[in-house]
């Protein structure tokens, strides 16, 4: 009886183990793409995962988006939302495009412009993109408008500035060390080395620790001394650098811009960063989590491409997930008393 009630103490004072909270999304990861390759053989006959050629595009295609997803993981992790992500993109993109063009084509947006160094339109797509969203985060930070007018409202301007800016007319014809940022896996690297710097500033440093501190209680933090609205501006110009940059590399990639270029695009991102399992009432998420979301998402949405599906199905399927993560999330916080 004595050695029973010792070997009971002794399994509960065993430390469980910690799993990381990217550990179950993984797995979800896993399951949906497992789901996807028996669907494959079924229905199609052939291979999802397994095909090396397949799976780069996959990777290829969301890219674009995951660089959104880090600046807008960080606008989560704060408490924030941002609507205007794909718009800014749209319109940073056709800012840079045209300072990117060639002498050889006649009709260029500035002829006097043309054939300029390959770091004065990457300069400019990342500024104006900054720019955007610094004034998202002044009318958020110094107005108190809640983040979801403020973006509502960047959302149109910026596409109106997109359509203003050309008249609608899309913009292409580039130097050659501008086509650089869209060449092969190039979006790919870019996407991975932002997640890597964002996930060190996030993990590592004083603005990730005020990011997480704002999220989780901004009372709390502007207390303890952290200037609120300047960080906050600070976050949002982060992340409109982020969407210009996303617009270079999309503008580089499909060698054209145009006013409707990202439309839409801030849903996905947004998406990624919820599956990704970053809360939305702030204070949790990871970058990690983020990668890992954008992947989930690429695979729904390849798999059904792949499996013929309809596109208004694949979007009602997004639909469902993002309204299920958030579900989950709010029973998360339930359980932990928020």
């Amino acid at each position: 009886m004595g050695a029973t009630v010792q070997t009971d103490k002794a399994v509960a004072d065993t430390p469980k183990r910690n799993w990381p909270p990217e550990a179950g999304i993984f797995l979800v990861l896993i399951g949906v793409a497992g789901i996807f390759e028996i669907l494959g053989h079924i229905y199609v006959d052939q291979t999802f995962i397994f095909n090396s050629q397949r799976l780069f595009i996959m990777v290829l295609q969301m890219a674009i988006i995951g660089i959104m997803a880090v600046g807008v993981t960080q606008i989560i992790i704060m408490a924030g939302i941002d609507l205007s992500g794909g718009s800014v993109l749209g319109f940073a993109g056709l800012v840079a495009a045209s300072l990117a063009q060639t002498s050889e084509y006649a009709r260029a947006v500035y002829p006097s412009l043309t054939d300029m160094p390959v770091i004065v339109p990457f300069i400019a797509g990342i500024a104006v993109g900054a720019l955007l969203g610094l004034i998202n985060g002044s009318l958020i930070a110094l107005t108190h408008i809640p983040p979801f007018i403020a973006t509502l409202g960047m959302l149109v301007a910026a596409r109106g500035l997109a359509r203003w800016y050309t008249s609608g007319a899309q913009v292409s014809f580039f130097i050659e060390d501008f086509q650089v940022f869209g060449a092969g896996a190039m979006p790919i690297i870019i996407f991975l080395g932002v997640a890597a710097l964002f996930h060190v500033l996030l993990r590592y440093t004083v603005y990730g620790r005020r990011t997480y501190a704002i999220g989780s209680n901004e009372d709390a933090a502007r207390m303890a001394g952290i200037n609120v609205a300047r960080h906050k501006m600070l976050v949002y110009a982060m992340a409109g650098g982020l969407y210009g940059l996303a617009s270079i590399v999309q503008t580089s990639r499909a060698l054209t811009a145009q006013s409707g270029t990202g439309l839409m695009w801030e849903l996905d991102a947004i998406s990624a960063v919820v599956i990704g399992g970053t809360s939305l009432f702030g204070g949790v998420g990871r970058i990690t989590g983020t990668i890992i979301g954008v992947l989930i998402l690429g695979v729904i949405t390849s798999g059904f491409t792949f499996l013929g599906v309809n596109v208004f199905y694949i979007n009602i399927v997004k639909g469902v997930i993002i309204v299920a993560a958030v579900v989950a999330d709010q029973y998360r916080q339930r359980r932990k008393g928020r």
